[in-house]
């Protein structure tokens, strides 16, 4: 834990910048994080976060009771980075600010069942922009094995909605791994931390990622917003494999959104990558 916490009175420019490498350190050292910075379900609180209250469904994916958390929109104390349309909190006392705010999305319909409007099904969730925030949200949310079947989880930049039609997304595509069912909730949060850490070091190309619990299997994707930029969809490609210690003969898949919107399938006529 020093080795994470020991600049905490660092200068705000130190602290902005080093969001991303703190978050590893966290990830490598999550047990004893976990203690220092989670109470338990039924007073931790997430202050830039927003865990939405009078929505139907909460209990479906939140912990505890399911009550909603009172929190403040991140939007009144953001400040915008150039160049990229996206906010994040200014580091203030011990606040360790993420390079971008992030927000959580939740869907579920039962098996068998149509979703006629994809996007308004979703239930925004909790947006949160510093690993203290962050951690506030995720100790309330049920872990991906303890989700029905036919439910999703996405986590995108605040000011993308998670559907291909969207202009960040559209010219895009995804990576997907497809994983044997009890294994999604160790990768999931591996990928989380990565992504929000900031760990593939492709500038503003990450879009989102998707977690999709099906009967049969569960699907990793990672959206990115070109999808014909080949060595930047490469890097993406090997960066994941590494986060999530994947063999080296993993069957990788990608699929454009023009091509899912073309087909109206998520994970059906993809690249694959052997």
């Amino acid at each position: 834990m020093d080795s994470v916490w020991n600049n905490r009175k660092q200068s705000k420019t130190d602290t902005s910048s080093t969001g991303g490498s703190k978050l590893v350190q966290l990830q490598r050292q999550s047990s004893a994080i976990g203690s220092a910075l989670m109470t338990s379900s039924s007073t931790t609180t997430a202050p830039s976060g927003s865990l939405t209250e009078q929505q139907p469904g909460l209990s479906a994916f939140l912990t505890g009771s399911g009550d909603a958390v009172s929190t403040t929109d991140p939007s009144e104390t953001s400040t915008s980075h150039p160049g990229n349309g996206l906010e994040t909190q200014p580091p203030t006392g011990d606040i360790h600010p993420l390079r971008f705010n992030w927000v959580f999305w939740f869907m579920h319909r039962s098996p068998g069942s149509k979703i006629l409007n994809y996007e308004s099904s979703m239930k925004k969730v909790a947006t949160f922009g510093s690993i203290e925030d962050f951690w506030g949200v995720y100790s309330h949310l049920k872990r991906p094995h303890e989700l029905p079947n036919v439910s999703d989880y996405h986590l995108f930049k605040q000011g993308v909605r998670p559907v291909w039609e969207d202009s960040t997304n559209i010219n895009g595509g995804k990576w997907i791994v497809r994983l044997k069912k009890g294994l999604s909730s160790r990768y999931w949060e591996n990928l989380i931390m990565a992504v929000i850490g900031d760990q593939f070091e492709v500038g503003s190309e990450i879009c989102g990622i998707v977690l999709s619990i099906r009967g049969g299997e569960d699907i990793l994707s990672i959206w990115n917003q070109s999808a014909h930029e080949g060595r930047t969809n490469l890097k993406i490609r090997d960066t994941l494999k590494r986060i999530l210690g994947l063999p080296a003969d993993t069957i990788m898949e990608y699929k454009t959104h023009n091509d899912a919107l073309k087909d109206n399938t998520s994970f059906r006529n993809t690249d694959v990558f052997r």
